[in-house]
């Protein structure tokens, strides 16, 4: 496979030239080099795109203004090509305040071909391209300058044979008339909503936080909630301010006075004296309020053992579904899909476009008596 020279590009001049000869691109492949230890926001330190005729690794450090490439990424008539989009979507959301569209996320697309959930690139690309890639600047500070031409190279490579693994996936699921099932998938991909932190909604991340009910949960969301404004107006990682397991220490506790907050293992000192008082008030306004409830811990408390268990037999049906189809079951239904079917959400996502044809009409008549499981010759199998 021959490739392009890579551009290094960090001049205006060289950022405009090059984003107009990419600007007619029916598609580009696209990925990000980014630090995020010791901010809240990542930080762009790399920008990679590739065509078939073209690659470039793009230095936003030494750039003020990226817009010239801005409007090519944004730009709807472009496709935007990426493995594990997720991350680099943050970055482009947190720069724009919106999402670029339309992407291909090779990764999702990788599953409906049978390959394992969430694989990574290298695996990737070693299994469709018979590529083994370098891994040794996989822990590189992507802000220091100058890069080395190992780091360019290696930066490079994310998006050269990402090219390669697109056209390949592409092709394979033309032939088999999947291509359109992915529709669903990437939509839910570039939701805003997505990519925007609530405060409100910290506290649905904090380990073990699900656990707690009552007063202890209303203290946590209070400051879960502070923690995440705190952090995003400092830019600094949430966990310099307060890791998980102090909320957690503070939902139980609920210290009403300084000394009893000092007590607490993993507050500083210093957090102590600046906000002390501060933080006494979140614990009594949080005492006074109704807690959030969380959706998904009601419904695993509404399913009695035998649910639970026809939970069991709808996931072997969604595997045998998955044996015919030549997929990973994960890109058929989780478990919580199933739980969500059962207790009859009307807007499950298995009762909705491909999903339905596959896997969803077969649930819902197992649920309805119409469809049972035998075993026959010692398989599983599936029979009106």
């Amino acid at each position: 496979m021959s490739t392009p020279d890579i551009q290094y590009i960090d001049t205006p001049d060289a950022l405009r030239l090059f984003s107009e000869q990419i600007s007619g691109a029916d598609w580009i492949a696209l990925d990000t080099e980014f630090l995020r230890e010791k901010t809240y926001y990542p930080k762009l330190c790399l920008l990679q795109i590739a065509t078939t005729e073209v690659v470039a690794c793009i230095d936003p450090i030494a750039l003020d203004d990226l817009s010239p490439l801005l409007d090519v990424i944004f730009d709807a008539r472009i496709t935007k090509v990426m493995h594990a989009a997720r991350q680099d979507l943050e970055i482009l959301f947190n720069i724009q305040g919106s999402v670029p569209v339309p992407v291909f996320d090779t990764q999702i697309a990788a599953l409906l071909l049978g390959y394992p959930d969430q694989i990574g690139y290298g695996n990737l690309v070693k299994e469709t391209l018979g590529v083994s890639l370098e891994k040794k600047h996989t822990r590189a500070d992507w802000s220091l300058r100058p890069l080395s031409k190992d780091q360019v190279q290696y930066a490079a490579d994310d998006v050269v044979y990402l090219v390669d693994v697109y056209k390949h996936l592409l092709e394979k699921l033309n032939s088999l008339q999947r291509l359109e099932w992915l529709n669903g998938d990437f939509e839910r991909l570039t939701s805003t909503d997505l990519y925007k932190n609530d405060p409100d909604k910290a506290w649905f991340k904090v380990k073990g936080g699900k656990r707690l009910k009552g007063t202890s949960l209303s203290v946590l969301q209070a400051f879960a909630a502070w923690r995440e404004k705190t952090a995003q107006k400092k830019n600094i990682p949430k966990g310099w301010l307060m890791r998980d397991d102090v909320l957690i220490d503070l939902a139980r506790l609920q210290p009403d006075s300084i000394p009893s907050l000092g007590t607490i293992r993993g507050i500083g000192e210093g957090l102590v004296k600046r906000n002390g008082d501060y933080l006494l008030g979140l614990v009594e306004d949080a005492k006074k309020k109704q807690p959030q409830q969380l959706a998904d811990r009601e419904l695993r408390q509404r399913l009695s053992p035998s649910q639970d268990a026809l939970v069991d037999v709808m996931m072997a049906v969604v595997r045998i579904s998955a044996e015919n189809n030549s997929l990973n079951p994960a890109v058929l239904a989780t478990r919580k899909h199933l739980e969500k079917l059962l207790v009859g959400e009307t807007d499950s996502s298995l009762m909705q476009g491909w999903r339905k044809k596959l896997i969803g009409d077969q649930l819902q008549a197992l649920l309805n008596g119409d469809l049972d499981l035998a075993v026959k010759n010692g398989e599983l199998v599936l029979q009106s």
